[in-house]
């Protein structure tokens, strides 16, 4: 492995060209981009966008049919249709979930996420299978990716006896997250599971990620309820709420208390951007301090077959479904993509500053608002090293 090269006329956030050290795996210094004549060690910028890798802040590898002959959704209406059908599913798919998962963990590290969550089912049908599985996968691709999990009871955790229990030992194997899921629309017990999932979280000193779907008033009541315990609990900066629709059903005025609650607390926010139900309102939120991030949920799976793991994709969805045409609008959806899920993950070795990992991106563009646009062909390095181009993985591990 070199140990010391430098990377040459870049430009970071699209700005003045530089010229920045790496060694050992680490940005150590930068200058104004020199016109001397590249050694055999430097990477050669082209005068190209530099960018921070991308962070895929909420998806589900355990659940995903990428690789697998196409399967038309057949799920019902209701989110429990939609849970059974996925059991279902996932009964009949014969390929194992190293082989699913991998596949299309290997295509989001090609397309630039070298940081991710996954979210893993855990239930007593099939116990910690899922978990194990997932840890295994992390183990392979430790070099590659830093791969977040979060325990995630799917069919119930209060409601579903032996789940709790699950939970626990996931924690105990190293689980880095505590799920939770719509304490009111699938437990009926809002207080016993936010009391169980903040107590563990607590007791292992662990993040906690909860989806969140209930709507409405009943959403943005649970929303304050997880304020309280994040408060109650000193859980500030290590906690987040995934798609909390409701805060884009009612009117500003009644979701603007408690979005500054969330912004005092750090309480982050994901959102996949979704065309079919109401979104967080991104702007607002990002000006009163909430700190929203992206993710791509659920990827050709029993959920849906849309999705491709590209995380640009997802800010130019996000665009898109806000009409963010400014530069500076596009710029904080790129954010949105990177900063902003580093920060709700909790990544403090992450950036473009010195003694951050060199993990970063080259992309043939002039800004990040024209990155989002044209989602282009990219360069991705981890630790300085090329892992990928043009959307393929130098060195598969399938």
């Amino acid at each position: 492995m070199i140990q010391s090269r430098w990377l040459r006329n870049v430009r970071p956030y699209g700005s003045t060209a530089e010229d920045l050290l790496i060694e050992n795996g680490l940005f150590t210094q930068r200058r104004p981009a020199s016109s001397a004549a590249l050694s055999a060690t430097d990477i050669d910028g082209q005068n190209q966008l530099l960018t921070p890798a991308l962070v895929e802040s909420h998806v589900h590898l355990d659940k995903t049919l990428w690789g697998q002959p196409w399967r038309p959704n057949s799920a019902g209406p209701t989110l429990k249709d939609y849970i059974a059908n996925e059991r279902r599913v996932l009964r009949e798919v014969q390929a194992p979930i190293a082989e699913r998962a991998g596949a299309l963990l290997e295509n989001c590290i090609a397309r630039g996420s070298l940081s991710m969550r996954c979210h893993v089912d855990i239930d007593p049908e099939f116990g910690l299978r899922h978990v194990e599985a997932m840890q295994q996968l992390r183990e392979r691709y430790r070099d590659l990716i830093d791969l977040q999990l979060v325990v995630f009871p799917q069919t119930g955790l209060i409601s579903r006896p032996g789940t709790a229990e699950l939970m626990r030992e996931a924690m105990a194997l190293g689980v880095e997250n505590v799920g939770g899921l719509d304490p009111c629309g699938i437990d009926n017990d809002p207080i016993a599971q936010l009391d169980f999932v903040f107590n563990l979280a607590q007791e292992f000193d662990r993040g906690i990620d909860i989806h969140l779907h209930d709507k409405g008033e009943l959403g943005l009541w649970q929303i304050a309820r997880i304020a309280d315990y994040t408060e109650r609990f000193q859980r500030q900066g290590r906690v987040m709420i995934s798609h909390a629709y409701c805060l884009g059903m009612l009117p500003w005025a009644q979701v603007r208390p408690v979005a500054e609650r969330l912004a005092a607390l750090g309480i982050s926010l994901m959102s996949s951007a979704p065309a079919d139900c109401a979104v967080p309102p991104f702007l607002a939120l990002r000006e009163v301090g909430v700190n929203v991030c992206l993710g791509s949920d659920g990827i050709r799976d029993a959920w849906s077959p849309m999705g491709n793991g590209d995380m640009l994709e997802r800010a130019m969805l996000l665009a898109l479904r806000f009409d963010l045409n400014k530069d500076d609008q596009l710029a904080a959806a790129f954010a949105a993509a990177t900063i902003n899920g580093a920060q709700a993950l909790g990544l403090d070795a992450y950036g473009l500053e010195i003694g951050k990992p060199a993990d970063f991106l080259l992309l043939a563009v002039q800004t990040l608002g024209e990155a989002v646009v044209a989602r282009p062909p990219r360069q991705v390095y981890r630790g300085g090293k090329l892992i990928a181009s043009n959307g393929q993985l130098l060195e598969s591990r399938l």
